[in-house]
């Protein structure tokens, strides 16, 4: 069965209608990142004066470095490897030659255009502006109560993005926010499996490192990466900003997301919106 195309007109307007929310954050110098990547850094190259052209005209640009896992961003398959496997099988070592991964890269990163959902599990659990306490594992039951109490079924194709409340008070303290010292919270194994029995396509957290982490553990062990990114296939997007989309209610909504085509990239930055 084919299905009819919708009329351009009626397309703009059921767009017009729907509140969109911004799920990403900010890209600045400020921005938190893992010591693991590079920060953003921007400098002009050339300012307004430096050359003025005919009738007055003067023009700016500037200069920008990062690591593609710095703001709200989305991890390439090619990102972890098991056993010196990618995902499919694909050896890690001969895929990286050259200085880019030849398979697995950002550019074969699909966007995201689907429906998308929110399991807001600090909500439920009445946890307040903190969030989740520090290093505190979401299990598969978390994540099954909270869809129950929300109403919502995951299923295959979906995107499914898991409020911890962790940024809420602590995005604005790079240490706070990290946490290595104190423990993130976050997904657990059991949580990882869960989602991808589901089918999902892509998963997302508020914190910048998507599973949970111990006290001091920083990111010594991540079964969590291991189990979506190189078994199961699903990405990860990481530093999503979930706060106004739980104040307004959004359990279920549609999603656009679409990631750099960043050939060889084991990562893109990534402005995912949700329509409600």
């Amino acid at each position: 069965m084919t299905t009819a195309p919708v009329p351009p007109a009626d397309l703009a307007a059921s767009l017009a209608d729907a509140r969109v929310i911004d799920l990403s954050r900010p890209i600045e110098a400020a921005t938190p990142h893992s010591p693991h990547h590079a920060p953003f850094q921007m400098a002009l190259l050339r300012r307004h004066g430096d050359v003025v052209r005919e009738a007055g005209l003067s023009g700016a640009n500037e200069l920008i470095t990062m690591g593609a896992h710095t703001a709200t961003h989305i991890d390439a398959l090619s990102h972890i490897s098991l056993n010196g496997r990618l995902h499919g099988s694909h050896d890690a070592a001969e895929a990286q030659r050259g200085g880019r991964f030849q398979v697995l890269g950002a550019e074969t990163i699909k966007p995201l255009l689907g429906r998308g959902v929110l399991l807001d599990v600090a909500a439920h659990r009445g946890t307040g502006a903190e969030g989740l306490p520090p290093g505190y594992a979401i299990t598969a039951s978390d994540l099954q109560s909270t869809a129950d109490a929300a109403g919502v079924r995951v299923e295959s194709g979906d995107t499914v993005f898991v409020r911890t409340g962790w940024a809420t008070t602590r995005y604005a303290d790079t240490d706070r926010y990290i946490g290595w010292d104190t423990g993130v919270p976050g997904p657990d194994l059991s949580a990882a499996r869960w989602l991808s029995a589901r089918g999902v396509v892509a998963t997302g957290t508020d914190t910048a490192a998507y599973e949970v982490l111990a006290p001091g553990a920083g990111h010594a062990r991540l079964p969590v990466h291991g189990h979506l990114l190189a078994e199961a296939g699903v990405h990860l997007i990481e530093q999503a900003a979930l706060d106004e989309l739980a104040a307004h209610g959004g359990r279920i909504f549609a999603l656009i997301a679409v990631p750099l085509r960043i050939v060889g990239a084991t990562g893109s930055p990534l402005r995912p919106l949700a329509l409600l």
